[in-house]
């Protein structure tokens, strides 16, 4: 994915406010669980192919979609492409790695890559994290790509003119708990006025 103007980088900020946490490391060693309605299997081309409200496991991971396309290479890496049905988004959630905080995100179209391990949202994409069961940062954009070896979020804005889309990338992030309960310094007081019996311009 070329940056363009409008590529940005909001990984450094969320890295900081989610403490430099990972994702499952573990989670990509772990075997992929699907539920669909039916599936497809191509074994020349090594492809499965699922449809009709799929959920897949794997560790941690939860994801959702219409359909689903998994994939193995020759290193037996996994790759999936989730997609949504039409008007509706994929979801796909994940636990961080020693600590209860999870990233949940959504998008027509999520794709999870093994080998790099790293998700994909694309187009109405949203992520968030959670601490606990309260939601703490959110960004959306058209592409939001999350690495879990660099622990770096990109976000990518839609360009100009793309149908539902601002061409902006939006994010909320929330101050951490310790930032929040740091008392703000003491300031001294004013120093109270004094009542003059002299005008201005008296001279002593």
């Amino acid at each position: 994915m070329k940056p363009t103007l409008h590529h940005y980088f909001i990984g450094a900020v969320l890295a900081l406010a989610a403490g430099l946490a990972q994702a499952e490391r573990a989670d990509r060693d772990k075997p992929m669980n699907i539920e669909a309605d039916a599936m497809r299997y191509d074994d020349l081309k090594q492809v499965n192919v699922f449809t009709g409200r799929v959920v897949v496991t794997k560790g941690t991971i939860v994801a959702r979609g219409a359909r689903v396309e998994v994939r193995k290479d020759a290193q037996g890496y996994q790759f999936g492409t989730i997609t949504a049905a039409p008007g509706q988004l994929a979801y796909y959630r994940q636990k961080r790695e020693a600590v209860d905080e999870y990233i949940e995100g959504e998008g027509e179209v999520i794709e999870y890559d093994g080998k790099a391990d790293k998700v994909t949202f694309i187009r109405r994409a949203v992520m968030r994290r959670y601490v606990g069961s309260t939601m703490n940062d959110e960004v959306t954009g058209n592409v939001i790509v999350y690495n879990n070896v660099s622990e770096v979020f990109t976000v990518d804005a839609a360009k100009p003119g793309t149908p539902g889309a601002g061409g902006r990338v939006r994010a909320m992030l929330s101050p951490s708990p310790a930032a929040s309960a740091t008392p703000a310094p003491a300031t001294a007081p004013a120093a109270p006025l004094k009542p003059s019996t002299r005008l201005g311009g008296e001279k002593n």
